[in-house]
């Protein structure tokens, strides 16, 4: 229930929760101690007319999206059953990575101090007095006429040794439904939060307080000039300003699941990684699961949904983004998909690249910045023309036709859907001790010199490896063009403490003293191009399970060689390993699998240039080592 907050007081109840007292006739639901002190604390900084507590009961959501549609943020598609769209302001598309700071008291702690003249790739440092600068000209009265939400969450399931839980306060009503399907939410997290568990403070305004001085644009509320995203590691906060998009506004996602949790997990011993979880089960029953790190939009939530090709073989989707990883007592390493739903791109996503991802996109979803369709349904680049006599609208709300020299749906454009409606969703995606994983891949966009599949010698190789990606830019963030950009784990704009930091403790995972399975470490690349014709060597999407299946017999093979053959950058399947009967005859394995000495050369070059000039003194010896190594290796 909503209440005018003419003035907080705290009290304490029979229960040792508190509840944030009012002089108005409407209350709040009691909040537990440290909670209240939060809300009160944002209340007194923010001033909203009005708090709002989250439940996340059927009701409330049904409210919640009728409040959206009302002020017309949203629009009901009624071709589905319970799917939303939102329209955003252009200036509010995709994640800001050059606001987005980490707050530390020394430079270092966040960020390793790269050469002179060099800006930093791997993390933006803001000090305490900028920060404390920057929010005193933000928030103050930030939400002055709006509803403050409260929204107590859980990232993983409630009862995991592995989760975490959070409240975020906002003034975004598309927030809270975006979060209600993104995290687990009501009565099961408040109850944890009461016993006193520990949470992240979590507050985000829209920076657009009543009455408007400016009109908005498709009534979407932001403020892109002010737009700032801050993470407190030591304190474990997260402040973000001016932008509605979901990887800004969705604190639960990157920010806390990644930037705060990595910082989390350092201390604590364990993996907070942009990693996809899958199962994969071979045509004998035998199951093993893998996590795998691909920057955004490169074929994260295709992998993790895949239908193979292989007869036989079945793939189970347990997270598409995110894993936490933590070594168990038996020294399993074991993964949660801390999350609840799926935040993905849709463009590219169809029935042919993904058939389970558009079924689980069929109800109950909120789709954001694509197309529209006269009939109420939605359309974006990569699905079939629609029928005859179907007109479509574009992202910004204009009429749009095939011949038009702008995209119908912005490429950044999104999809928001619970997990548990993905037909192939892993029975054990809630597991409360993870499941088990046997091996980690790396990958990226890779158009030349980059084999198909190869694995790493060992672990430390593995993180060298990881340490090593590098993958075309894509829509997700702000850059523009095809650039080849260093991306090392996948993590370059997720990192919440200095890179060289989390390198070495990725390699501590090799010298704990309690009991250990390492995964074997791999990397892959659908994305290699002929040269000639520039048109992708390898099909993709459901062939794939092809690479898995190779990955899967190395994980449980008896001898180093089986089924694979060395080379200077790591073990490749041999000749026949991989199998293709069924692919067709114009895929060229010799070429997917060719590794040219002078490509390989160029590329040692530009590691070595850039752990030189963005990791420097940071770098752990172990990295230093295995790039001395591959410099020998590709030389002789």
């Amino acid at each position: 229930m909503s209440c005018i907050l003419l003035g907080v007081l705290r009290r304490r109840d029979n229960f040792g929760t508190a509840s944030v007292a009012v002089r108005s006739l409407a209350s709040i639901p009691p909040l537990p101690q440290a909670v209240a002190e939060f809300v009160s604390g944002a209340v007194k900084e923010c001033k909203p007319a009005n708090v709002h507590v989250v439940t996340g009961t059927p009701e409330e959501t049904s409210d919640i999206f009728a409040g959206l549609e009302k002020e017309g943020i949203v629009k009901k598609l009624h071709k589905y059953k319970n799917c939303w769209l939102a329209r955003t302001d252009p200036k509010d598309v995709a994640r800001v990575e050059s606001k987005t700071v980490i707050v530390t008291r020394q430079q270092r702690d966040t960020v390793p101090i790269p050469s002179s003249n060099i800006k930093s790739q791997l993390g933006n440092w803001m000090s305490e007095s900028d920060f404390l600068k920057a929010r005193e000209d933000r928030f103050p009265a930030c939400m002055t006429g709006r509803t403050m939400y409260v929204i107590p969450f859980s990232m993983g399931p409630v009862n995991s040794s592995l989760a975490k839980f959070g409240v975020q306060v906002t003034d975004s009503p598309y927030v809270v439904a975006s979060m209600g399907i993104m995290t687990r939410t009501g009565t099961p997290v408040m109850e944890k939060l009461a016993q006193g568990v520990e949470f992240v403070r979590c507050q985000h305004s829209l920076g657009r307080p009543l009455p408007l001085k400016a009109p908005l644009v498709n009534q979407w509320a932001c403020n892109p000039d002010k737009v700032l995203i801050a993470h407190l590691p030591d304190s474990r906060q997260i402040l973000s300003f001016g932008s509605g998009y979901g990887g800004n506004s969705l604190l639960g996602k990157k920010c806390f699941a990644l930037r705060i949790a990595s910082s989390i997990a350092k201390d604590e011993g364990w993996l907070a990684e942009h990693m996809l979880i899958l199962g994969i089960t071979n045509p004998e029953g035998v199951k093993r699961y893998i996590a795998a790190a691909f920057p955004s939009a490169c074929g994260k939530t295709n992998l993790a949904m895949m239908k193979p090709a292989l007869p036989g073989w079945k793939v189970e989707c347990v997270g598409d983004d995110i894993a936490w990883m933590k070594f168990d007592s038996q020294g399993k390493l074991r993964a949660i998909n801390p999350e609840n739903g799926f935040f993905g791109v849709a463009p590219g996503t169809s029935l042919k690249t993904n058939p389970h991802a558009m079924a689980t996109i069929s109800e109950n979803t909120v789709f954001t910045n694509v197309g529209e369709t006269s009939d109420g349904g939605v359309w974006w680049e990569g699905l079939d023309p629609p029928a005859h006599g179907i007109t479509l609208t574009d992202w910004h709300g204009k009429p749009w036709k095939s011949d038009s020299s702008t995209p119908c749906a912005h490429p950044n454009s999104r999809f928001c859907a619970p997990a548990a409606q993905c037909p192939i969703i892993d029975p054990a995606w809630e597991s409360e001790e993870g499941v088990p994983i046997d091996a980690i891949v790396f990958g990226g966009r890779r158009p030349e010199g980059v084999p198909l599949v190869y694995e790493t010698f060992n672990w430390s190789h593995g993180v060298f490896v990881g340490a090593a990606m590098r993958s075309e830019s894509t829509a997700a963030a702000e850059h523009k063009g095809k650039v080849i950009m260093h991306d090392p784990f996948a993590m370059r704009p997720f990192f919440g403490y200095n890179f060289g930091d989390y390198l070495a403790h990725w390699l501590s995972m090799e010298t704990r003293k309690k009991p250990t399975q390492l995964p074997k470490i791999f990397h892959v690349n659908w994305f290699r191009k002929d040269p000639q014709s520039n048109s992708f060597l390898w099909p993709g999407f459901g062939e794939n399970a092809r690479v898995l299946e190779w990955i899967f017999k190395r994980c449980g093979r008896t001898t180093e060689n089986e089924g694979a053959k060395k080379s200077i950058i790591g073990w490749l399947p041999q000749e026949g390993a991989i199998n293709t009967k069924g692919l067709g005859n114009n895929v060229d394995m010799g070429a997917l699998f060719d590794v040219p000495k002078l490509f390989w050369q160029k590329e040692a070059q530009e590691l070595r240039a850039y752990f030189t000039q963005q990791v420097g003194a940071d770098l752990p010896e172990q990295v230093e080592r295995e790039l001395r190594a591959l410099e020998e290796r590709v030389k002789n």
